[in-house]
């Protein structure tokens, strides 16, 4: 029976803590709940932050995705994640992996939610927002600003109405300033944005609904929100947008009811299930109360959760709401929609809600009362009433039958007013849709009378139900309006014949994919071919070109289109059928053009054309082609060489560019063949189109054949122009020699002149020899191949023998006057004539190389012939050097005042003339070489004729280093001899100073020292312009200090301008002391010469005589610091103090330091205060005062103005382990920290706490603490440790400490006393847990106890795990959530940790489902006793079937009867099984036949046949009855009369239905002669028996007595039945006759009434439904859904 307490399912979907999600995490700012798809968590996980997100639908599979957000919400539906941190907003798809839009807000978002599937509503502190995601780019969107009453509310909600036409903005507030006030303000703002008004309500929750009502056109929009306040709570129900003529909406205000113990509780959410009209109302304590919308009732109220449940949203699966809880519950309550009814009547007493609910949401529960108030009303006449109640009946109508339509029929009309059957129809339309047979008969009569708008109408609100019978009707009248009816009614057949029909041929194979449906398409074909071809062959192409392959045969198709003669059909059918151009379609193929080229040869000329088919017959439809004229589709088609000739050589009926292109198709030979046909045939006709084709494959052809195919037939022309148009193109030099002897044949000399000149490739020797035997008038082309080809002497050699001289005048003057001096060479060598050839010269006007005119008549020793010509050019004022070269080595030649003319002249080459000159006057060509700057051939002919006086002038005029380089090598045999003349001769006779110069860097370059010197003292010692000169002296010296250092000190003293100071610096670097100091001497440069004293000629005592007599600070400050270099301190610094010169002090601090010298420095640095303030002389000063133990002296500079660095003084002392200095430095700068230090070791430990205290330094202290630990002064070293404690780094190593020295009890004091500092943080608690564990392992439990908060427990977790403290373990498991290893740990330790109860608790949260079943293998094992009630708290998370499986294996299913028990009503296969072979063990017969009966899932014919093998009856009974509930008759019946138990066998054989069963039985009986058992069978199955089989029986075996009464019975019931359908007949008769009447002469529809049906028909109203098929009265069957 099912519970009616309780019109609620209340469910628990998941637990967060299972998940690992942290409880922290658990509330309102970091967890949504945007619908009942996902929850949307943001947590820190180890400093890291995460966003969590649970897909309820498959809640085990958890997404973590590693974010930082303030906010983060799910969209309702989809995996689109919106994230908010700080003002910028970004939108996710978590599938797609994109980003789906994002934005940078100018306000902070205070609240967000998904208002639709596109929009989420945004609230700032001002305004309200909507932020689509339908674009990219679109920002928030204001849609109104925030109401003052809401100014410094925390927002809780934002709800919106599906059309977005109103809104409402939920917040709450602290009430503290009115006392008598409830503590928690809610307010609202309502908005309209039609209007544009805001409206500000007091209220927690509210939410939009819409309802539609009886009586009411459109659906009512509601407005609901409740409200606390201190005298009581409301719920309030308003309309909005109403809508006319619908009546409005009566606002509802009704109490909420808060217990005595929530005062406090108010309304934090609502939502309105849609289906059943209720609002579900929740509190902050966890109440949920359900509302009926309509009245306001209350329904129902109780407690759901202990926790505050924060976050609801509609829960579509129950349309229930669904929420979170503080404690991290997921929570759904929705409507319990079998026993809500029964509650509402029971419970609440109130019969119109349950009619109401019950209506509006299909629910059952109030069948009876239904049917009861019908038939009154019915029965009373009140028609109308009577046709709501049946029209608003729940469960799909249980009133809207065949039997109540036709009782309707049958009522009287009222007169002037509806019949009742169209008042009934009226209002079933307005309910909603109608059924099967109320479509049937309501379509009937509109559409014979005309009216199939309306029907049209109604199909288009969905008020009527299409079946393939409503379509048969309509489709008499209307083929579209039926087409629609059987779509909607999914008729397939009859949907695709309406297609047909209606000429909507495309729409058929769409529709028959669609839906599974295979038609005869051929039929479909024909059939729509008939009527019209043109959609026909739409249809045929449709069908071919399936995606999916063809639906039909082609061929079939094909065959329809010549039936009727239809070729262009057929054709326009096939282009479109084969345009896949397949391999197997090839027939069909030569088909489709064998067709058009027999009646429409254009038509298969254009098919050919595009291409589009390869696998036809190519003979077969290639000649056809020939046939119909299409000579160049034959040729396309033909392979075979004479069909192809044959065709070709009619070139007038084909296009010439296309010819051209055939030929790219045939093989050579086939393409030659081809030609030579079309020029044997028509050579006149088709010589132009051979050409091209020629022109087009020469590369292929080949020039060759083609030529010799030519010249076969004599046509120069033809090989003229073909050989044109190639041999731009040709390398071959047979095609270029070719073409000159075709174009000289057509006389085309111009073409001839133009290849020679232009071609590159023709045999130049073979042409010239054509050109002269072809005796051209025009001998250009010759002339042109000789000067190309340099066959200038033998163009000479023709013309001159053969009398053309004037070509010779055109070729130098026209063609190439260049080759002037080859000409000039040739007609020379034909002994012309010298007037001819001067002749010759003066007419040439173009310029010539006039080297090559000397060079030729040179070689033949003729120049003297070209004067007068050379002269002419001179006078004409040419600037050639070539004419003035050759005019120089005519006056040579004629020693004609040659040397004059070679100085002179500028114009000549004096490279050429000099080499001209070498073997006839060497002087001619040393003068034409030093004219031209000509070194090397200069150098070479001095060198060879020994003229070095005239080089050594040349070079030192020349000044070139380089050429000074190359006379000064070391292995040119003439050196000597050449620097003698540069000594004697050249340089005397300079004036000019650069040339010294540069003469004297060349001498420097060569490195000829000795030579320079000699060179120098001629220049310089001996008198001369260059005496005085400065740079030469220092030459001088520096080439004598580095070649001859003898001679140094003479010229020192000679000498008197020289730079002294660098030649000084110069001697000393090589080494000449002596000769340095005697320069500084005579210059009396003191400090340089006691520089060279000390530190070259190392002598400090001659250094100290020297500064005696100089008596110069500058030289007491350099003896000083050679002094101090030596080492000879106290003499250094009573030179520095001589000199009072502290500028070294660094340097005398760091060697006296190291010597130890600290009384020297002492002087030294009072010395230096003087003049200097430097912190390092200060520095130093005090710590010589602290090495000398003059304390006093410190004390005393210490109370004076200084610049030392007292803390770098006070460190040194320190480590010098002078502590009293260092104590006095320390103390005078209040340095704490290092004064603490120094005192420890003076050991003074109490000053150096005290001064530690000052310092405030952690490394202070812990130098301080790590003393006091030495000497054991604990309690001073606790003061230090609670210091150092504090900074959570410094602890372990402070703990090192003391564990290393084994002060136990110490350090556990230590941090005892840390625990209560106000700085004390984790690590403190920590490391004194684990101290703990390791010494004090009794005090371990009672301090995490109190501060297992401030600890770090996995770090605890390692130490109570290594110190086996068991116990402790689990409790630290369990306060940091791993309740999977709390529970193992107790399981694997329980004799110290193991506690029933604490294990419970964290058993049931442990994520591990496995640690479930390792629990149970644990109580088995352990605790048996208590394993029932570790079951019952498991029930919820385990898998049943493994449960059992797991104690079926170890035969201990006993243990766990109370747990079967338990989950049997999950109706699971393997629970059922145990517990029914537990009751057959226990041999329970009455629990087994409950168990049996109530739960199905099992294997009942195995069960069946294991119990009857039973011993006892009861069980065999049993396996009687499961064979009957299983339909195994003869099973049932045949254990039933093995064990005598007649009375089951008839009722099972009552129950079977089947008369061969039943007769069976009644065979059976009369066999073994139980008569009673005979009577009772007659009785029980009298609808099942043959009347004339148990006649037969009965008279054969003489039971008529027993017979007698069925027999009696079998006759009356006859006889009814028959004056019962003679009645009916008589009746429908009748009725049909005056119907047929009335319907003729009323109208079908009132147009006074909004659409209801106005006529009917006269009768009573019949029974309800009571009778079986028999006739024979039965009880009233029960309503569904309540079991007796």
């Amino acid at each position: 029976m099912t519970d009616i307490s309780k019109p609620i399912t209340f469910c628990e979907h998941l637990q967060l803590s299972s998940l690992a999600i942290q409880p922290s995490s658990i509330g309102f700012q970091t967890l949504t709940l945007e619908s009942d798809h996902f929850i949307c968590v943001r947590e820190k996980i180890n400093e890291q932050n995460q966003v969590v997100i649970i897909d309820l639908a498959d809640a085990n599979n958890v997404l973590r995705r590693p974010i930082s957000a303030d906010s983060a919400i799910m969209h309702p539906h989809n995996k689109i994640l919106a994230l908010k941190a700080a003002r910028t907003l970004q939108i996710f798809n978590i599938e797609t992996k994109q980003k789906v839009k994002s934005h940078v807000n100018a306000e902070d978002v205070v609240f967000w939610k998904w208002v639709s599937d596109t929009t989420i509503g945004m609230v700032t502190d001002t305004a309200v927002y909507h932020w689509s995601i339908s674009d990219q780019t679109s920002p928030p969107q204001k849609v109104f600003d925030r109401h003052a009453t809401l100014t410094g509310a925390q927002i809780i909600n934002y709800r919106v109405t599906p059309d977005e036409k109103w809104l409402v903005l939920i917040g709450i507030t602290g009430n503290t300033t009115n006392p008598s006030a409830f503590k928690v303000k809610g307010a609202m703002q309502l908005y309209s944005r039609e209007r544009g008004v805001s409206q500000p309500i007091e209220g927690h929750a509210a939410t939009f609904a819409e309802l539609k009502l009886d009586g009411h056109q459109h659906v009512t929009k509601l407005f609901a929100f409740a409200v606390r306040t201190a005298t009581g709570a409301k719920l309030h129900v308003v309309e909005i947008d109403h809508t006319a003529p619908d009546p409005p909406f009566v606002k509802k205000a009704v109490d909420v009811y808060f217990p005595p113990e929530a005062t406090n509780d108010f309304p934090v959410a609502m939502q309105v299930s849609k289906k059943h009209g209720i609002i579900f109302l929740v509190t902050k304590y966890g109440f949920i109360h359900l509302y009926d919308l309509d009245s306001g009732a209350c329904v129902y109220m109780n407690r759901i959760s202990g926790d505050t449940i924060f976050v609801t949203a509609e829960h579509e699966a129950s349309n229930g709401i669904i929420g979170v809880n503080k404690k991290g519950q997921v929570l759904s309550v929705s409507v319990d929609e079998q026993t809500i009814i029964p509650y509402i009547l029971t419970t609440l007493n109130n019969t119109e809600l349950a009619f109401k609910l019950a209506s509006r949401a299909n629910l059952p529960g109030a069948d009876d009362l239904y049917i009861k108030q019908y038939q009154q009303l019915f029965s009373s006449g009140q028609y109308s009433e009577a046709a709501k109640v049946a029209a608003n009946s729940p469960r799909v109508g249980i009133l809207r039958t065949a039997q109540v339509i036709e009782s309707f029929k049958q009522a009287p009309a009222p007169p002037g007013g509806l019949s009742p059957i169209l008042q009934y129809f009226g209002i079933l339309l307005e309910k909603g849709e109608l059924n099967h047979f109320e479509s049937l008969e309501l379509a009937r009569p509109v559409l014979q009378q005309g009216r199939k708008q309306l029907l049209e109408k109604w199909l288009k609100e969905n008020k009527l139900t299409c079946s393939e019978e409503l379509g048969d009707i309509v489709r008499l009248h209307d083929m579209t309006l039926a087409l629609s009816v059987y779509l909607r009614a999914n008729v397939p057949n009859k949907v695709i014949a309406c297609f047909a029909e209606t000429g909507q041929t495309e729409k058929i194979v769409l529709y028959s994919k669609k839906v599974g449906y295979t038609p005869d398409y051929i039929s479909l074909l024909q059939h729509v071919m008939r009527s019209n071809s043109e959609k026909g062959a739409e249809f045929a192409s449709q069908l071919v070109n399936d995606e999916n392959g063809p639906l039909v045969d082609m061929e079939r198709v094909v065959d329809i289109f010549m039936s009727q003669n239809m070729i262009q059909p057929a054709t326009s059918f096939l282009l479109d059928a084969l345009k896949d151009n397949k391999p197997e379609q090839g027939h069909l193929q030569t088909r489709l053009l064998e067709m058009n080229l027999v009646h429409a040869p254009q038509v298969a000329d254009a098919i050919l054309g595009n291409e589009m088919f390869t696998n036809y017959d190519r003979p077969r439809i290639a000649n056809l082609c020939e046939k119909a004229g299409l000579l160049q589709r034959a040729l396309e088609h033909y392979e075979d060489l004479a069909d192809i000739k044959r065709a070709i050589v009619h070139t007038s009926g084909l296009q010439p560019e296309w010819l051209v292109n055939y030929f790219s198709r045939l093989t050579t030979e086939q393409s030659m063949a081809c030609m030579q046909e079309m020029l044997r045939v028509n050579i006149r006709q088709n010589l132009q189109v051979v050409i091209q084709i020629a022109t087009k494959y020469s590369d292929i052809l080949g020039p060759v054949k083609l030529i010799e195919m030519f010249e076969s037939f004599k046509t120069f022309e033809g090989l003229y122009y073909y050989l044109g148009s190639i041999v731009n193109l040709s390398e071959d030099p047979e095609v270029h020699f070719k073409y000159i002897q075709a174009a000289t044949r057509t006389g085309q000399i111009r073409e001839v002149e133009r290849i020679c000149r232009e071609s590159n490739h023709y045999n130049p020797e073979k042409v010239k020899n054509f050109l002269k035997e072809a005796k051209l008038p025009d001998q250009l082309p010759l002339i042109i191949v000789c000067d190309r080809f340099d066959f200038v002497h033998d163009l000479v050699l023709y013309l001159y023998q053969n009398g053309l001289t004037k070509f010779i005048e055109v070729y130098v003057q026209r063609v190439n006057s260049v080759r002037t001096p080859q000409v000039v060479g040739g007609l020379l060598d034909v002994d012309c004539d010298e007037t001819t050839i001067k002749g010759l010269l003066a007419s040439v006007t173009g310029n010539f190389p006039i080297d090559e005119l000397v060079n030729e008549v040179e070689q033949r020793n003729r120049l003297k012939l070209i004067l007068p010509w050379l002269e002419a050019r001179v006078q004409s004022g040419s600037q050639d050097p070539a004419v003035f070269n050759a005019m120089a080595k005519i006056f040579i030649d004629s020693n004609n005042n040659p040397e004059t003319f070679l100085k002179e002249n500028n114009l000549y080459e004096p490279l050429v003339v000099g080499k001209f000159c070498e073997a006839r006057d060497p002087y001619l060509a040393y003068i034409a070489y030093a004219k031209g700057f000509c070194d090397d051939e200069l150098i070479g002919i001095t060198n060879d004729n020994s003229m070095f006086k005239q080089q050594a002038r040349y070079l030192v005029k020349r000044r070139q280093p380089e050429l000074w380089a190359q006379v000064l090598v070391h292995d040119n045999v003439h050196r000597r001899a050449l620097i003698d003349q540069i000594v004697a001769t050249a340089l005397p006779e300079c004036t000019d100073p650069d040339d010294v110069s540069v003469t004297v860097k060349a001498f420097l370059s060569a490195d000829l020292p000795i030579e320079l010197i000699e060179l120098l003292e001629k220049v310089v010692i001996e008198p001369s312009p260059f005496s005085d000169n400065r740079n030469l002296q220092n030459l001088l010296l520096l080439t004598s200090i580095r070649a001859d250092k003898g001679k140094v000190v003479g010229y020192i003293n000679k000498l008197q301008n020289y730079d002294a100071g660098e030649i000084a610096k110069i001697a000393t670097d090589h080494g000449l002391y002596e000769e340095a100091l005697t320069i500084y001497k005579k210059y009396d440069q003191h400090a340089m010469a006691i520089n060279v004293l000390v530190e070259h000629i190392a002598s400090i005592d001659r250094g100290l005589d020297y500064a005696n007599k100089a008596n110069k600070p500058e030289v007491w400050s350099r003896l000083a610091k050679a002094q101090l270099d030596g080492l000879r301190i106290k003499d250094a610094i009573d030179s520095y103090i001589k000199a009072e010169d502290p500028s070294n002090f660094a340097e005398v601090i760091e060697i006296s330091s190291h010597a130890g010298k600290h009384d020297d420095l002492v002087r030294f640095l009072q010395m230096a205060r003087k003049t200097l303030r430097e912190p390092k002389i200060d520095t130093e000063l005090a710590y010589a005062y602290a090495k000398t133990d003059r304390l006093h002296d410190m004390e005393d500079f210490l109370a004076m103005t200084n610049v030392a660095d007292i803390l770098e003084v006070g460190e040194k002392c320190f480590e010098d382990e002078l502590y009293q200095a260092a104590k006095l430095l320390f103390t005078s700068i209040s340095n704490w920290a290092r004064l603490a230090t120094t005192l420890i070791y003076l050991g003074e430990n109490q000053a150096a706490v005290e001064s530690a205290r000052k310092a405030g330094n952690t490394q202070v202290w812990k130098q301080v603490h790590a003393a006091c630990i030495e000497k054991a002064e604990f309690r001073l070293a606790q003061i230090c440790g609670l210091n150092i404690v504090v900074h959570a780094e410094e602890v372990a190593a402070l703990l090192r400490s003391y564990e290393r020295w084994g002060y136990f009890d110490e350090v556990l004091s230590l941090l005892e006393a840390a625990l209560s500092l106000e700085r004390a943080h984790m690590g403190i608690f920590t490391e004194l847990s684990i101290l703990y564990s390791k010494y004090r392992p009794g005090k371990l439990m009672e301090h995490l106890k109190l501060f297992v908060s401030r600890i770090n427990i996995p770090k605890v977790i390692k130490a109570t795990e290594k110190a086996h403290l068991w116990p402790e373990l689990v409790f630290l498991y369990i306060k940091y959530d791993e309740f999977d290893n709390a529970a193992l740990a107790m399981i694997e330790r329980s004799a110290d940790a193991w506690e029933h109860n604490q294990f419970k608790e964290v058993v049931v949260r442990a994520a591990n489902v496995e640690i479930y079943y390792k629990a149970l293998t644990f109580y088995l094992q352990e605790q048996p006793t208590l394993l029932t009630d570790l079951l019952t708290v498991l029930i919820p998370r385990i898998e049943h079937a493994r449960v059992v499986r797991m104690f079926r294996q170890i035969d201990h299913i006993p243990l766990i009867r109370a747990y079967l028990i338990a989950v049997q009503h999950l109706n699971v296969e393997t629970v059922n099984d145990a517990y029914n072979d537990l009751l057959i063990e226990e041999e329970d017969y009455k629990t087994l036949r409950d168990s049996i009966d109530s739960f199905d899932n099992f294997d009942n014919i195995g069960l069946a046949r294991r119990l009857e093998q039973h011993g006892l009856l009861e069980f065999r009974r049993l396996a009687a009855h499961l064979y009957k509930k299983n339909s195994r008759w003869e099973e049932s019946i045949s254990l039933s009369k093995q064990d005598q138990l007649y009375k089951d066998a008839i009722i099972t054989a009552a129950t079977s239905g089947s008369t061969d069963v039943a007769e069976d039985v009644l065979s059976y009986f009369v066999d073994i002669g139980n008569k009673e058992c005979f009577a009772a069978m007659l009785f029980v199955c009298f609808d099942l028996l043959r009347p004339d089989i148990v006649e037969e029986l009965s008279w054969q075996h003489g039971l008529n007595d027993f017979y007698m009464p069925y027999k009696i019975q079998v006759s009356r019931t006859m006889r009814e039945k028959l004056a019962a359908l003679e009645k009916e007949v008589k009746e429908r008769t009748k009725k049909e006759s005056a119907k047929e009447q009335q319907e003729a002469e009323a109208p079908i529809i009132n147009p006074a009434t909004r659409l209801m049906i106005t006529n009917g028909y006269v009768g009573q109203p019949p029974p309800m439904p009571m009778a079986n098929g028999n006739g024979i009265v039965g009880m009233m069957p029960a309503m569904t859904g309540f079991g007796f």
